[in-house]
């Protein structure tokens, strides 16, 4: 086992995990502390140390509104439970999970981006522990980053100090983290020629981020993205506000600063970090995404790290072309249309859809107005998945993408159906973490979803036998209309175009013929 090894700022020691065979490293820094002069910069190289790092502890996660307070929230209950956990805005670490006995091993490396809105969230969470990935022959990689006000500002004084990085200070930490572990993660057995990123929620849309930006070509092989593809949308918001110019981005924080009273750059740069988290909790009215502020809370169309909407890139396959192996949970992000009576319906179509709105209401068309709206409610997590590969198989059927739907029981008094974010405990097969009644079919399936984002990891193809050498369901590529695995308590089993529903279809055909 490597308990002991070397990096490039110095010696770093682990600590075995709860399988002896796999040793965690836990707070490797992987970039100077983004205080003082550094608050809103691009992350710098971390400064050597001497003697050997200790790294059995996770570092503080980054400045955020404290976890755990709310009884109501259902993530409160699920992993962000701890509301004394340490909180710094020093927070530019990394952790490792790797099973190689030596440094020559060149295993697969997964890097892991965390969700939470971009606002919140931190790679402790108990969901997160890449022990069982490790197992199956993976170096697992849990990576931080600045979020909310920290991660996200944007203003004339930055843009003009720092032109060539002007904002989205959270995803120039995520790929900043992922060149450190190109540059340093053989010295954990594992090879920095095959790098899978991954992420769900915002990590997911950090993944999209990382896929398109021109800074990141070559930095890996392979991207997974769970519950993080959102696109569609009855109010006409197709980029759910992540398309702000750095110009509106700027205004924005014009903005904040003369809400807050702070006169310039320098000023907001001397505030304590929990004074300026909470000046901008209050801005933004609440914590958890929601009020004038949230907008401020996304990656910005800077040129730079992000040049055009990451969705509509992917859409046009402007994107680093790997495989992609992509996500929703059946119960999440449904998309309604508003309206009260027939005639209202068909001006929204009108509006949307031009010469084809007779075409849309023919597909959703019920008995009753009520069945109607039910027939016309998509998800747009799918919809997205869907356009994406769709694109893909028309322009590049040469390259492989997979796709899934989780859709098992999930137990429970809240009755919560299968929530957003409740696959992540079957990703990394971390159910016994969870204070849910879990049952053995649902380890059974976690074992499954484990093996089969191993494999994944591994070549670029899910499929593989299971543990005891008997095959597992074949996952097939999706290709044009068709291709989809579904996760359910019954097991894992291939979905065709039949499931489809026909409001999906026509909405995936209608958004290709725009680009």
């Amino acid at each position: 086992m490597i308990k002991e090894t070397r990096v490039e700022n110095g010696a770093v020691r682990g600590v075995a995990a709860a399988d002896p065979r796999i040793i965690s490293y836990k707070g490797i820094p992987f970039a100077a502390p983004p205080v003082g002069e550094l608050r809103w910069k691009a992350p710098q190289p971390a400064k050597d140390w001497e003697g050997v790092l200790d790294c059995t502890r996770f570092a503080p996660i980054s400045m955020q509104c404290r976890p755990g307070t709310d009884p109501d929230n259902i993530y409160s209950r699920e992993w962000n439970v701890d509301p004394d956990i340490p909180m710094s805005e020093d927070s530019l670490y990394l952790n490792i999970w790797t099973p190689a006995k030596t440094t020559e091993e060149r295993l697969p490396v997964f890097v892991w981006c965390f969700g939470g809105g971009l606002v919140e969230g931190n790679p402790a969470e108990m969901e997160f522990n890449g022990e069982r990935l490790a197992r199956r022959g993976i170096v697992v990689v849990t990576i931080n980053y600045r979020l909310n006000v920290f991660g996200f500002l944007a203003h004339p004084e930055l843009t003009a100090e720092a032109p060539e990085a002007p904002t989205n200070f959270g995803n120039l930490d995520q790929a900043f983290a992922t060149r450190w572990v190109k540059r340093n993660i053989t010295a954990f057995g594992g090879d920095p020629d095959n790098i899978t990123i991954g992420g769900q929620s915002a990590g997911g849309r950090s993944v999209q981020v990382q896929l398109t930006s021109p800074q990141t070509d070559g930095l890996f092989q392979k991207a997974i993205i769970m519950s993080g593809i959102r696109y569609g949308s009855y109010s006409g918001n197709n980029s759910h506000g992540m398309n702000r110019s750095l110009e509106q981005a700027e205004a924005d924080g014009v903005d904040f600063f003369r809400w807050a009273g702070i006169k310039d750059l320098a000023e907001a740069r001397s505030i304590d970090a929990f004074k300026l988290r909470d000046l901008f909790r209050d801005y933004a009215g609440t914590g958890s995404g929601l009020g004038p502020g949230r907008k401020m809370w996304a990656p910005v169309n800077d040129g730079k790290c992000q040049v055009g909407h990451f969705s509509e890139q992917l859409i046009k396959n402007k994107r680093h072309m790997v495989p992609l192996l992509m996500s929703n949970t059946s119960a999440e992000s449904r998309e309604a249309p508003q309206v009260n009576s027939m005639e209202e319906l068909e001006k929204l179509a009108g509006e949307m859809f031009g010469d084809r709105a007779e075409e849309f209401l023919t597909v959703v068309k019920g008995d009753t107005l009520e069945e109607t709206i039910r027939n016309a409610t998509f998800c747009p997590m799918e919809l997205g998945m869907r356009l994406y590969y769709e694109a893909t198989a028309r322009a590049h059927p040469e390259l492989k993408n997979w796709g899934s739907v989780f859709d098992p029981e999930i137990p429970g008094w809240d009755d919560p159906g299968t929530f957003h974010s409740s696959d992540l405990w079957f990703v990394f097969e971390s159910l016994a973490s969870c204070w849910r009644p879990f049952t053995g079919k649902h380890y059974d399936l976690a074992r499954h979803i484990c093996n089969y984002v191993s494999n994944f990891i591994k070549t670029g193809d899910p499929n593989g036998p299971d543990a005891d050498g008997t095959p597992m369901a074949e996952w097939k590529p999706y290709t044009q209309c068709k291709g989809q695995m579904r996760y359910s308590e019954k097991g894992s089993g291939q979905l065709g175009d039949d499931t489809v529903t026909p409001v999906t279809r026509f909405l995936t055909d209608f958004y290709l013929s725009q680009f």
